[in-house]
């Protein structure tokens, strides 16, 4: 029997069969006078424009996406203001917005939660890939509440072309990308086709991803790479949709397979244990013996079924009835040497169903219901999380109300879940929460428009807080769950300034978030590279700033000023006042310019010294970053394409995020040019 042909290699082939490739249109010429374009949040559930939302969104898409994409979900957004990465390695990166990450920022695929593992640990990477997305979309405030109380950092919704919404002009579409970069020795090749007639339209795409240990900045006593931070991977899916006049309704398969590293790994863990709140570590005799045998690594691999459909007008007073449904069964295998060490396995289901009302005494919204179940369960010799089950349900609603220069909008919701654990010792737990929040938008003078949102929310606690028991080598800790944890209601304040059209063109924000019972792990102590952690509640203040104010210059070039602060803080009493691993304060420059088919920008962001840091917690000295980029697009006969190229730490500066588990083993990457080209057909 022919071995099966990898996505990796059809997207070579594809490339290599077709003229040219490229995502968009060629730019016109900057004008003078400057209009943000107005893009439709899909997140919003409303279907709102960006410029109608009263807390901050950020969007990538088109060229900007194209050349912004990492092979991480965390790594592709962290330049965004308000927006940073956990980073672990080159394999695992989570979004963490305005200091929150794990559980508190909701990861979305279209609408339908992504059921993988990274919630429970920084080492377990996203099972979705950013080369395959169209657009993604972060925001916060009211419509964050359609997708879960829990989600008080944020929502981060990656969109795709997995399932038709359309059939094909022309009967055929798609594209072509190959990019490489010189820090990992990565090359990577994607394709994605949709084809269809009469009411059927079927969508095939797919990637390939081969990615070395990668070089970090000058100066790192240990070398110039980081030991086990190669990254490998391979994603392919198929979707079929019957398209109507009047809606859709489509399945799609996934599949997921990703080979990468953990660096850092601590062979001390083995030779510590807990004795009541203290670490009691003997000698390592056989710490050389387990680095003999190499970095571990994680084999990841994901089947997930998408089912998605939207019908307009099904029956009277109603708009439109949106469903997303999906079914995940998710493994990662830790292997050390030739053997497994540790199995996680996740089986989880996740669907809603979405109601848009027409407009009922001038408000119009969108109700809905919500319901997973997530089994997760881990063995082997780090299973620190006892097996669980997971059901949450949902219901919720969204109305907005127009009335001349202003925009209301309120949202409300409530959720209950019940953990069922297996473990003689543990009671299951069950819990329910009510989240509220109200927002408003004045446009008072035009293109300027000014943004208030208030929010309660109360995030549940996860099965890993209340359960964690054991060791981890991958973070270096031994946890410690509490089955006493009780849900935390956080009291936000956003307040947001846009304006935009014109020369001058910016969006700044301000907040506030009072957490009452946070959850956090509490380190209670270290030696030799271990903590002892343990899951605990206590009030805690988040407060930032972040924003980017742009002036275009002249007909072709623009001037961008960008940052973005938070600071995290315990209330007051005994022990620590500072959170760990929030992230530094950043400032930074950007000028860009367009010029025909030609884009191009040069940055410089300084990320700050972080010593406002928890009880054991090290410092991170500060940075500077310089990146760099140049692209090109055009058209090959019908063929439009795009070809850029960007250079990242053009100073190839040896710097460390603080927001990581394991800053000092796995610093940031140091200079990298990556090349890549993308067409269209």
């Amino acid at each position: 029997m022919s071995k099966p042909v990898s996505p990796r290699c059809c997207a070579v082939m594809l490339a290599l069969a077709s003229p040219a490739v490229a995502a968009d249109t060629p730019s016109p010429p900057a004008a003078a006078e400057v209009e943000l374009t107005a893009v439709t949040v899909s997140a919003s559930t409303l279907s709102l424009g960006s410029g109608d939302m009263a807390a901050p969104v950020s969007l990538l898409a088109g060229e900007d996406l194209v050349r912004r994409r990492e092979a991480t979900l965390g790594a592709t957004l962290e330049r965004e203001p308000g927006i940073n990465a956990s980073h672990f390695g080159a394999g695992a990166s989570r979004p963490i917005i305005r200091g929150m990450d794990g559980a508190r920022v909701k990861l979305l695929a279209d609408g339908a939660e992504i059921m993988d593992a990274s919630t429970v640990s920084p080492d377990h990477a996203v099972a979705v890939e950013p080369m395959l997305s169209s657009r993604i979309e972060v925001l916060r405030g009211p419509s964050a509440l359609a997708y879960g109380g829990g989600a008080i950092g944020g929502v981060v919704n990656v969109l795709d072309d997995k399932v038709p919404t359309a059939i094909p002009v022309r009967g055929i579409e798609g594209h072509v990308e190959l990019r490489g970069n010189t820090a990992a020795r990565e090359t990577a090749g994607a394709f994605a086709v949709t084809a269809g007639s009469g009411n059927l339209a079927v969508h095939a795409e797919g990637l390939g991803r081969d990615a070395r240990d990668y070089r970090v900045g000058d100066g790192w006593a240990q070398g110039r790479r980081v030991d086990g931070s190669f990254n490998d991977s391979e994603s392919g899916s198929l979707g079929l949709s019957w398209v109507g006049d009047r809606g859709y309704l489509g399945l799609a398969y996934t599949r997921l397979h990703n080979d990468y590293g953990l660096p850092g790994d601590t062979h001390a863990l083995g030779e510590c244990e807990a004795m009541g709140d203290r670490l009691q570590c003997s000698d390592h005799a056989g710490h050389e013996e387990g680095e003999e045998q190499g970095t571990p690594y994680v084999r990841l691999d994901s089947e997930r079924w998408d089912l998605r459909g939207e019908v307009l007008e099904p029956f009277s007073g109603v708009a439109s009835l949106r469903l997303r449904a999906s079914q995940t069964n998710y493994r990662h295998d830790e292997i050390e040497g030739d053997e497994v060490g540790t199995r996680f396995r996740n089986r989880a289901h996740d669907a809603r169903v979405e109601l848009e009302h027409l407009p009922l005494a001038g408000w119009r919204g969108v109700a809905g219901l919500q319901t997973s179940a997530r089994d997760f369960s881990a063995s082997g010799d780090e299973a620190y999380v006892q097996p669980t089950l997971t059901r949450r349900h949902g219901v919720f609603l969204i109305e907005e109300y127009r009335t001349g220069p202003w925009r209301l909008e309120a949202g409300l919701r409530h959720e209950w879940q019940h953990i069922d654990v297996d473990a003689r010792d543990l009671p299951d737990r069950g819990h329910r929460g009510t989240s509220a929040s109200v927002g408003a938008v004045w446009n008072f003078a035009p293109h300027y428009a000014l943004g208030l949102s208030l929010s309660r929310a109360q995030r549940l606690p996860t099965a890993e807080e209340l359960y964690a028991d054991g060791p981890h080598a991958a973070t270096g800790t031994i946890e410690r769950g509490n089955d006493r944890l009780e849900p935390e209601t956080s009291h936000n304040l956003d307040l947001s300034l846009k304006k935009l059209a014109g020369d001058t063109t910016f969006s700044l924000a301000a907040f506030r978030n009072r957490v009452s019972d946070y959850i956090y792990a509490r380190t209670l102590d270290a030696a030799d590279g271990v903590q002892l952690v343990e899951y605990t509640q206590r009030d805690a203040t988040f407060t930032g700033l972040e924003g980017e104010i742009r002036r275009q210059l002249n007909p072709i070039l623009g001037l961008a000023l960008f940052g973005d602060l938070v600071r995290a803080r315990l209330a007051s009493g005994a022990g620590d006042r500072d959170l760990p691993r929030i992230p530094a304060h950043r400032l930074g420059l950007r000028l860009d310019g367009k010029w025909q088919g030609w884009s191009g920008e040069i940055e410089w962001a300084r990320v700050a010294r972080q010593n406002d840091v928890a009880a054991l917690e090290s410092e991170t000295a500060g940075y500077n970053m310089l990146n760099l980029g140049i692209s090109y697009s055009g058209r090959h006969g019908d063929r439009p394409y795009l070809i850029y190229v960007k250079a990242t730490n053009l100073a190839d500066e040896l710097a460390y995020s603080h927001t990581s588990f394991i800053k000092d083993a796995a610093p940031l990457m140091g200079r990298n040019v990556t090349a890549g080209v993308r067409v269209s057909f």
